[in-house]
């Protein structure tokens, strides 16, 4: 089969599109034929080496979590599903066992490939809703969780003000139009190319990204972008007994921020706690959660598409079609 490789850590522009064996099920899993996978920092943070002193690969990998395909064989002792059955999720390499969650971890081979081997028990697989289409689904999972346990854990409350760091990505993208239901002021960090296009999906106000463009007093601030050790001056737009959430490493600490006035917390859902992909396959078909796709690209071009997601400002997610 074709798919995504990395042969040795190093940039996307060392990746290829090679053949590789077509990996096979064993108990309790199911191979899936892919139609369509979406890029995430993952798949290029890992091959990058800048994680191998505490998760080193072994080449060649395929990246991939996020994927949309049809259940092509299942392995033993497996009755969710079936030959032939539609299915979206999230998973991530098996190098990554350790992080993926206590109980029904979900890992699998890589979902940049014409096949990739999943775990069946798993909260992060679904079937995928009629109405929802490949590309949707490859899209949304990853940020479709990553949004709802934002939401779940800010407990956002009607007429606060909610400053949204990284608005043009694919969380940030997914996240707007929930925080806009959920009634809130919605201040969103955008390019002027991209300030339509946020503004259409529930922002109130875009601003650039600069931090004195930042307002002041608000009641909540997601970051979706920076590092988790350079937020004081996200931290410093918040009113006193403001929370603020971040998504991204280092885990950070309240002394970085400069205020023990402002809540602060690390999220991340490994267990599915606040639910899975059917909850997310849910709001996407109420059109809640849209999936906007800034780029697509062809399995041929899918080491492009890590470039892009790397080199480029994009806006949403970039979706690989196989």
């Amino acid at each position: 089969m074709k798919a995504v490789v990395a042969t040795g850590y190093g940039p996307p522009e060392e990746y290829t599109v090679a053949d590789v064996p077509v990996p096979q099920p064993g108990p309790g899993q199911i191979q899936v034929r892919i139609a369509a996978a979406s890029i995430n920092p993952a798949d290029v943070r890992l091959p990058s080496g800048e994680f191998r002193d505490t998760v080193p690969l072994r080449f060649p990998h395929v990246p991939g979590n996020d994927f949309a395909g049809t259940v092509s064989e299942v392995g033993a002792g497996v009755t969710a599903y079936r030959v032939g059955d539609e299915i979206f999720g999230q998973a991530v390499p098996r190098v990554l066992r350790a992080m993926a969650g206590a109980t029904r971890p979900s890992l699998s081979t890589g979902s940049l490939a014409e096949y990739a081997v999943f775990e069946a028990d798993t909260p992060f697989l679904a079937r995928r809703p009629a109405g929802l289409n490949v590309e949707q689904a490859a899209a949304l999972p990853t940020i479709g969780l990553t949004a709802r346990v934002l939401m779940a854990t800010a407990e956002v409350q009607p007429g606060e003000t909610v400053l949204v760091v990284g608005a043009t990505g694919g969380v940030g993208t997914a996240v707007v139009p929930l925080l806009a239901r959920a009634k809130a002021r919605v201040i969103a960090t955008a390019t002027a190319a991209d300030a339509d296009i946020l503004r259409a999906l529930g922002a109130d106000v875009t601003i650039g990204y600069a931090e004195s463009e930042y307002p002041r007093d608000v009641d909540v601030a997601f970051n979706l972008t920076l590092p988790g050790d350079h937020l004081a001056g996200v931290a410093s737009a918040i009113r006193p007994g403001g929370r603020l959430l971040t998504i991204t490493y280092p885990v950070p600490q309240q002394e970085w921020i400069g205020r023990d006035d402002v809540g602060l917390a690390f999220v991340l859902d490994m267990d599915g706690t606040f639910g899975g992909m059917r909850e997310v396959g849910e709001l996407a078909i109420r059109g809640d959660l849209p999936a906007t796709i800034g780029r697509r690209y062809t399995l041929d071009d899918g080491v492009q598409a890590c470039i892009d997601f790397v080199r480029l400002h994009t806006t949403g997610k970039l979706v690989v079609t196989m």
